[in-house]
This record gives structure tokens, sequence and C-alpha cells, in this order.
């Protein structure tokens, strides 16, 4: 059975889902794939698993590093979970690109080059935004692109953790992501 849960934060409310153990979703309210995966039946309802994810939430939202990670089972392919693991390892305030993380993971798998764009399309497609840290990932000339929750929030996001966001670019309103 999965359960949902809404979160206030100051960039948005946010959705939340998880199975009575671990979080399956977390979403910016109305961002590009909201709830994608989550089941339609899912029941509000309260649980341990959501008051860590908001304990989690809140000193995040506090400008600080939480310090732990909640419980995540996150659903994808062996590729996406490969990619979702790589982002886990980001470490707070800091950055990296597609293309970085394609090498890595070409790397772990003995091959000689994995597709930058398909990084990006399972980076994307990241169902437990925030705490799995998508917002950490740009492109390789500086450009906040593909945040499914919006590039100014990935901007503000970055700022909060305290990221050089001096170097990055924006995209012009109407450019695709």
């Amino acid at each position: 059975m999965e359960y949902s849960f809404h979160y206030p934060s100051p960039l948005g409310g946010l959705t939340l889902a998880a199975t009575e153990k671990a979080l399956t979703g977390l979403w910016f309210d109305g961002q590009k794939y909201f709830g994608a995966g989550l089941d339609p039946a899912a029941e509000t309802r309260p649980l341990p698993i959501f008051d860590e994810a908001a304990r989690w939430l809140d000193a995040y939202f506090a400008g600080r590093e939480p310090g732990f990670t909640p419980p995540l089972a996150p659903k994808g392919t062996d590729f996406q979970q490969a990619v979702w693991s790589l982002l886990l390892k980001i470490p707070y305030g800091e950055t990296t690109t597609y293309g970085a993380l394609a090498r890595e993971l070409a790397a772990q798998r003995g091959q000689a080059r994995f597709s930058a764009q398909a990084v990006g399309g399972a980076v994307g497609h990241n169902p437990i935004s925030l705490i799995i840290p998508c917002h950490r990932v740009v492109g390789s000339s500086g450009s906040l692109t593909g945040y499914a929750g919006g590039v100014e929030r990935k901007l503000r996001l970055l700022k909060l953790e305290g990221a050089d966001t001096a170097r990055f670019t924006v995209p012009k309103r109407g450019t695709a992501l």
C-alpha cells in the first residue's frame, strides 16, 4: 500500500509518497512528471516515514545539511537506479555535470562510454526530488537545465546550499531544456 503526505516548503508545496517503510516519491506540486508512479489509490495518512522526511526537509530548508537520509525506495529501471545512486553521492552544496555522471557510470560498468543524454533522462525522471539531489546536476557549459521542478527553483536550491552559482547560466524563456 502507498500513502501520501503534503509538506508546505518555502519554494512551494511538496507531495510525498511512501510505503510504511520508505519514501517512493517527493515532488513539487505541479512539477513535470508530478506523481509519476504514485498509486492513484494512495491514502493520505500520517506515518513515521513522513515524520522522518519532514525532519529532513525542515533541516534542508533551514539551510543546513540534514546529515541523514530517510529510507528510500524509488521505482525505476536498473539504469535509472544506477544514476539515482550516483546522485546520492553528490555532496551538499556541490554540483556535477551530466557528462561526469555518464563517465562515472561507464567506469562502474566497465564500458567505454555512456550517453550524457541518457543519464539526463534518468536524472529528469528522479521520483524523489531534493533528497535524491537531481538539482545538483548542471550542463557542461554551466547551464542550469533539466530540473523538473523548474530552473528558478533549481537556482534557489543551489543558493540555499551555498553552492557557487555565479558561474551558472539560466536558459532564456522559450528555449528547450
